[in-house]
């Protein structure tokens, strides 16, 4: 039991931190060039990884971690960027708020775990919560922006389940380093294309960036990473809805704004469904395992705006 509460701590420093990430990228990074902020972002976090466990791709990983950093950094940053400049944060988080349920589903498909009751219950509910909290039935909905966030949930959800499936015989520092470092070099060559020079970076842009790829990209996908290594899927996935809760509570903080009786449910009704798909019994898993994950990682929370809304 107390290994199981270690590790599901030591993963909700993802969500955490990801749910500061929008505060940082809106308030102190050059708006107009989302690949250059993904490339940045995920290049200096996996050279930065790669220092701490000095270790080279090998055999299928020389491919596969083109794949994954693609699907989990590359593609995935991108689409979230253009879902942020085009949606109300509120709905993009929501819709990235359905990633745990869609988890199960490929983890069923791919890793024979079948969904059981509870994470499926806890994933419902968790999913009831961040739609209280965040969506107020007024914000309208751009197409191109609601496709966006459905291709990066989909391409996170897969990416996640593929890192588990691949990952268990590789060092998880080692893998998070060379996805980050395969999906920053996938993103270059387009942000030369399409935004030309990189932007020019003043003062608060540098330590910005600084946190970000530190914080919200190195340390929270490396004790993400670690989370799906030791825990079920699903529990892991329930915890990233911390990402939202992160947000709103940030806004709360910065913002002096005050927590109305909506979102005070809407935060038990997260934690709740958290705590409903915990483990039974507090056990370990690391092989296969019921339902899976998540809360996409990188949707950041706009804090000082009401409704408040993740990423």
């Amino acid at each position: 039991m107390e290994a199981t509460l270690r590790w599901v701590l030591i993963t909700a420093i993802a969500p955490v931190a990801w749910g500061t990430n929008y505060f940082v990228t809106h308030a102190y990074l050059p708006a107009g060039h989302p690949l250059y902020g993904a490339a940045i972002r995920a290049l200096p976090a996996g050279l930065l990884l790669l220092a701490v466990r000095r270790e080279r791709p090998r055999g299928s990983w020389w491919w596969k971690s083109p794949v994954l950093g693609a699907l989990n950094m590359g593609g995935f940053f991108a689409l979230v960027y253009v879902a942020a400049q085009l949606l109300p944060t509120s709905t993009a988080s929501t819709v990235m708020a359905t990633s745990p349920l869609v988890m199960m589903l490929i983890a069923w498909a791919l890793l024979a775990e079948r969904p059981r009751l509870l994470p499926l219950a806890g994933a419902a509910v968790g999913l009831g919560g961040v739609s209280l909290m965040l969506l107020s039935g007024t914000a309208s909905a751009d197409t191109r922006g609601v496709l966006a966030s459905v291709a990066a949930m989909l391409m996170s959800s897969l990416g996640y389940v593929l890192a588990k499936r691949w990952g268990k015989d590789v060092d998880v520092l080692a893998s998070t380093a060379w996805q980050l470092i395969a999906g920053g070099l996938l993103l270059l060559p387009f942000a030369v294309f399409v935004e030309g020079a990189p932007p020019a970076l003043d003062g608060p842009a540098a330590l910005g960036f600084g946190y970000v790829t530190v914080v919200a990209t190195a340390l929270a996908f490396g004790a993400w990473f670690a989370g799906l290594r030791h825990l079920p899927a699903a529990t892991v996935g329930l915890v990233g809805l911390l990402n939202p809760v992160a947000g709103v509570l940030l806004g709360t903080v910065i913002a002096g704004e005050s927590l109305t009786l909506r979102q005070l449910c809407g935060l038990a009704l997260v934690l709740g469904g958290i705590l409903l798909g915990r483990p039974a019994g507090g056990r370990r898993a690391v092989g296969p395992v019921s339902g899976l994950r998540a809360a996409s990682p990188s949707t950041p929370v706009r804090p000082p705006a009401s409704p408040r809304s993740p990423k």
